[in-house]
């Protein structure tokens, strides 16, 4: 018996230490390619997932990754973390730290990891956690390895392989493997790979391979494309899915809408008969669905508040419109299906429609149907266009959706089907400034007066939310906003908020001592007070990312200064004029008869994609533009 036991187990005990001789060497820093370590505050040495759909309903994963951090910026790259709920079980999760010579100091067992729910105080309530790793190194570099393995019921969900994890991380093996035994239906889709050598796929018949070597980091630039948008990655979708107790056979985006159509939504829209004869009540004397749809949504903004809810299948499924109605709160998918309730009740037909929301313009993934997206907003089709609503903000205006939704790519859903659609796009023109002033300079430098602020388009979503600032922090805003004039003063200031008209007025009365500098008999100041252009991005020696303007934008100014009596002009610069393919820039001072200038300004910025050559050529026209928008007037005693 010990004999035929025997070699087997000396069999296990050198595969073992044979596997650990392989991965010891990454332990130690000394090791990394020194390619790896440029630009990098972190190196992945090696990351492997293995996953396997053993069912409709069971997905195993286990992985393995073993991370050098640099120096202090690197601990957030760690990745020593773990999500789960009641649909998610950890077999497995444990940590071992070394030090930079690949000296064991510690190892982390799982009872041991921070144990901490993994959604904001916003939230009602939730069965989402997260484990993670809390450990305050005492030298770098160090070296993590972290092995976990968990199951999940919801296939829905597989991971997606980015084997370029995040900026100034490099990654010198990255591997996954997925299985699909029962044949669910597995499919991947490869983004970005031209761009990344290192990179290929071992595919079989019975396993989906991707494998990772030496991808060195990337640094941040500025006016570059998100990382999102040019990293390698891999989706990773089954068509026979299940989520939170729901199975579903799912091919494409009509397949997708109609799934959650009918185990999502159907059943959700039912309202009490007063709150319909209330609807019906509020738009008697409308006809325009437009109309009755405005009435509406200002019902539902004042009376509701935004929680989250985030619980199984509460997570995906919107709470009932009757329960909402009751409570008077709810999460996006809860309001946003209330509101689409509540038009029901008035024959105005509206849908259900999910997005990924954020300022980085992320759309649904093009002929890759799956569970995506991490917001819901209302679609209303109109004969002029599509009208989009976002239902959690109680003071958005009606069909305005700013920077959080707008312009991408986004799945409606209704009782046909799911239909992608894009949402509106705020160009160059529409984001639009105005800004009037008229001040006082005195013999003293002081300045004081009033300025008249009206934005439209991105330029509203970016103002109007002082609207609900307390009076400290609006003088604080606008001081911040102002910051280069020293000593300044709110005098006074009165907001509106054109919801009818979707622009955001601002009227201010300011005062500032010391503005104009003295110098003998000599005054010497600035005549824009109130916008210039001071961020000037950094210098690229060596450029690697294309250039991207993301959005546009479209400002006008005119300043009146009377100047103080006893002085007049010995200098002033010369209006100025300068056009490129990335925007218009004008600038005129002219001198009135009654001792006082004005200067009229404009700036267009196109949004646009150009290639990293141009980069310098875009940069040189904001330093010119910095340079004319400071530019000084030079006053004598006469």
């Amino acid at each position: 018996m010990f004999r035929k036991i025997l070699p087997f187990c000396f069999f296990i005990f050198v595969g073992l230490t044979a596997l650990w001789a392989q991965q010891s060497k990454y332990y130690q820093a000394s090791t990394i390619p020194l390619s790896l370590k440029k630009e990098a505050n972190a190196v992945i040495r090696f990351s492997e997932m293995k996953i396997e759909l053993e069912s409709q309903n069971l997905m195993n994963v286990k992985g393995k990754r073993i991370v050098a951090v640099l120096n202090k910026l690197g601990n957030n790259d760690l990745g020593v973390y773990l999500y789960y709920d009641d649909n998610v079980k950890i077999k497995n999760i444990k940590a071992v730290i070394f030090d930079a010579f690949g000296n064991e100091i510690k190892t982390i067992k799982q009872k041991h990891f921070k144990d901490v729910s993994a959604v904001s105080g916003g939230t009602l309530y939730s069965d989402s956690r997260v484990l993670y790793l809390e450990y305050t190194p005492v030298s770098f570099p160090f070296t993590v390895a972290y092995e976990y393995e968990y199951e999940t019921s919801n296939t829905a969900f597989i991971p997606t392989w980015s084997p370029l994890e995040g900026f100034r991380v490099s990654t010198e093996l990255s591997t996954i493997a997925i299985t699909d035994p029962t044949g669910l239906g597995l499919r991947a889709k490869e983004k970005n790979f031209p761009d990344f050598p290192g990179i290929e796929n071992q595919s079989t018949e019975e396993t989906i391979t991707y494998t990772a070597k030496n991808l060195q980091a990337v640094e941040y630039e500025e006016f570059s494309p998100s990382l999102r948008s040019y990293k390698p990655q891999v989706l990773f979708a089954i068509s026979k899915l299940h989520l939170e107790g729901v199975d579903g056979e799912v091919h494409n985006w009509a397949d997708m809408g109609k799934w959650q159509y009918d185990n999502l939504l159907v059943g959700t829209d039912e309202l009490p008969e007063d709150t319909v004869n209330k609807m019906k009540a509020l738009t008697a004397d409308l006809k325009d669905p437009l109309e009755k749809a405005k009435v509406v949504y200002q019902y539902m903004q004042e009376n509701t508040r935004y929680i989250s809810v985030q619980v199984g299948i509460g997570g995906w499924r919107p709470i009932k419109a009757e329960i909402v109605d009751k409570v008077k709160y709810g999460d996006c998918k809860g309001l946003t299906n209330y509101t689409r309730a509540l038009l029901k009740a008035v024959g105005v037909k509206s849908y259900y429609a999910v997005v990924y929301a954020g300022s980085d313009k992320r759309g649904m993934e093009e002929n890759f149907a799956s569970m995506q997206g991490n917001h819901v907003i209302l679609n209303i089709p109109s004969d002029n266009g599509d009208v989009w609503l976002e239902c959690t903000s109680q003071i958005h205006p009606f069909g305005f959706l700013g920077d959080f939704t707008d312009n991408r790519d986004v799945l409606v859903v209704t009782d046909e089907g799911g239909v992608i659609k894009r949402t509106h796009a705020y160009k160059d023109d529409s984001n639009h400034q105005q800004i009037y002033a008229e001040y006082k300079l005195d013999e003293t430098g002081s300045i004081s007066g009033e300025v008249l602020i009206k934005t439209s388009g991105i330029q509203y979503d970016q103002h109007f939310v002082i609207n609900d600032y307390s009076k400290d922090e609006i003088e604080e805003h606008y001081k911040s906003y102002w910051s280069n004039i020293n000593n300044l003063n709110i005098e006074s200031f009165n907001l509106e908020n054109e919801k009818s008209n979707i622009k955001f007025i601002e009227k201010i009365q300011i005062s500032a001592t010391k503005y104009a500098s003295l110098a003998g008999e000599r005054m010497i100041f600035a005549p824009n007070a109130f916008n210039k252009l001071s961020n000037i991005p950094n210098r690229y020696r060596n450029r690697k990312m294309p250039l991207e303007i993301d959005r546009g934008f479209f400002d006008e100014d005119e300043f009146s200064v009377h100047l103080p009596e006893g002085y007049e002009i010995e200098a002033m610069a010369e209006s100025k004029s300068i056009e490129n393919e990335f925007g218009i820039y004008k600038v005129d001072l002219i001198k009135n008869g009654d001792n006082s200038i004005k200067l009229k300004r404009s700036l267009i910025i196109h949004e646009g994609k150009y290639s990293k050559e141009k980069y310098a050529a875009f940069r040189e026209f904001l330093m010119n533009i910095n340079k004319h928008d400071n530019a000084k007037i030079v006053l004598i005693k006469s």
